[in-house]
C-alpha cells in the first residue's frame, strides 16, 4: 500500500510541475486533463502527507520513552502516543479506500429518469413524489436541476420526467438509486381506506461527454411535433417538440420542455448521448462474472430497491437492509443517511475484492 501511496504522490508532484508548464497552460485540452487528475488524487496525497507527519510524531514520542523521565512525563508521552496510533489506525484505513479503482463516472452531472410503473395514477403522483425529494436533495447539495421532458398527469403526478442534476459529484451520490421505489400508502381517491402498493422505476445515467461516444448525424433520424400537454392536448401550434432516433440502437429521445426546437434538440441530444453510453456500460457490465458485483448492485432497473410505508412513516433499502422511520424528511431531500450507508456498503464491498 505504501509504495503505491508514495507512487501517487511523486505523480501529484509531477503535476504541479506539468501545471506551470507554459506549453501545457497554452493548451486547454491537457491543461483540463492535469487538472483534473490532480484534483482526483489531492484527497489521496493530502491524507498520506498528514500519516507521514503523524507517524514521525509517534516515533518521536517512542524515542522519547527510551529516556529517563519522570512517572508524570511517562504517562503524558504514553497518553499522547495512544492517541497517535489511534489516528493513525484511522488514517490507514481511509487511505486503503482512497485507493480504491475509482468509478470514473463519479464527477459527472447526471441524467435523472423516472417513471411511474405499476399503480395507475398513484404511481404517476409516486413518481411526483420522487422528483421532488430528489430536487430537494439536489438543492441540498448546491446542485442545479433542470427539465429536460415531463409527461404529466394534471394531478401532480408524472407518467415520466426527464431532468438533469448538475453538480460535482451528483453520480456518485445518485447512481445508488437506479432501481424500482415502492410506495404504501392510502390513494386521496381511496373511499375505503384501503393501502395500496404502487411502484415507480428510477434511472441513474450519467451525462456522457461528445469524446465518450461518437455518434454521428447521419444515424440520428430527426422527428418534429406540436407540444402537447397532460392528456395530450396542443399547448404549441408550432412544431418546436422533437424527436431523435438513433438508427443502430433504435434508442428514442423526445424532448418538448423549451418552445425553441433548437434547445429541445440540444437537450435530448445530451439524453441520448447518456442513454447510448449507459448502453455500452450495461452490456460491459453483464460480461462481468455475477459473483464478482457490488452487494450493492446498481446495475438492474427491475431491482426492488426501496419501501416508502406510509402509514408507519417508515423507508426501508433492501439491499443493505436499512430502515429508518423518517419518511416525511427523506421525502423533503434529506437522503443522506441512505447515501452514506449504500455508499460504505460500496467501499467494503470493493476493499473485500482487494484483499481476496
Amino acid at each position: 500500500m505504501f509504495d503505491r501511496l508514495d507512487a501517487v504522490e511523486a505523480r501529484f508532484e509531477k503535476l504541479n510541475e506539468l501545471l506551470s508548464d507554459p506549453e501545457i497552460v497554452s493548451d486547454p485540452q491537457k491543461l483540463k486533463e492535469y487538472s483534473k487528475e490532480q484534483s482526483s488524487i489531492a484527497e489521496t496525497v493530502e491524507t498520506y502527507r498528514e500519516y507521514k507527519e503523524m507517524n514521525s510524531e509517534y516515533k518521536d514520542a517512542k524515542m522519547m520513552l527510551e529516556d529517563k523521565l519522570d512517572p508524570d512525563m511517562r504517562d503524558m508521552v504514553k497518553e499522547e502516543m495512544d492517541s497517535l496510533a489511534e489516528h493513525l489506525k484511522d488514517l490507514e484505513a481511509k487511505m486503503k479506500i482512497l485507493l480504491l479503482p475509482k468509478d470514473p463516472n463519479d464527477d459527472k452531472n447526471v441524467i435523472m429518469e423516472i417513471r411511474g410503473a405499476a399503480g395507475g395514477d398513484e404511481a404517476a403522483l409516486f413518481a411526483g413524489d420522487l422528483y421532488r425529494m430528489y430536487s430537494r436533495f439536489a438543492e441540498n447539495q448546491g446542485w442545479k436541476t433542470e427539465v429536460i421532458d415531463a409527461n404529466s398527469t394534471g394531478l401532480g403526478g408524472y407518467k415520466e420526467i426527464i431532468f438533469m442534476v448538475n453538480g460535482k459529484g451528483a453520480f456518485s451520490k445518485l447512481k445508488f438509486e437506479n432501481g424500482a421505489h415502492r410506495v404504501q400508502r392510502v390513494p386521496e381517491t381511496e373511499s375505503g381506506g384501503r393501502i395500496h402498493t404502487s411502484t415507480a422505476t428510477v434511472a441513474v445515467l450519467p451525462e456522457a461527454e461528445e469524446v465518450e461516444v461518437d455518434v454521428h448525424e447521419k444515424d440520428i433520424r430527426v422527428d418534429t411535433f406540436a407540444s402537447s400537454g397532460p392528456g395530450g392536448q396542443s399547448v404549441n401550434t408550432t412544431m418546436s417538440a422533437v424527436r431523435l432516433t438513433h438508427i443502430p440502437t433504435g434508442i428514442v429521445v423526445s424532448c418538448q420542455d423549451e418552445k425553441s426546437q433548437i434547445k429541445n434538440k440540444e437537450k435530448a441530444m445530451k439524453v441520448l448521448r447518456a442513454r447510448i453510453y449507459d448502453k455500452f456500460q450495461q452490456e460491459a457490465q453483464a460480461e462481468y462474472d455475477a459473483n464478482r458485483k457490488s452487494a450493492v448492485g446498481t446495475g438492474d432497473r427491475s431491482e426492488r430497491i426501496r419501501t416508502y410505508n406510509f402509514p408507519q412513516n417508515r423507508v426501508t433499502d433492501h439491499r443493505i437492509g436499512l430502515t429508518i422511520q423518517k419518511l416525511d424528511q427523506i421525502l423533503e431531500g434529506k437522503l443522506e443517511e441512505f447515501i452514506d450507508a449504500l455508499i460504505v456498503e460500496d467501499q467494503s464491498s470493493k476493499l473485500e475484492r482487494v484483499q481476496e
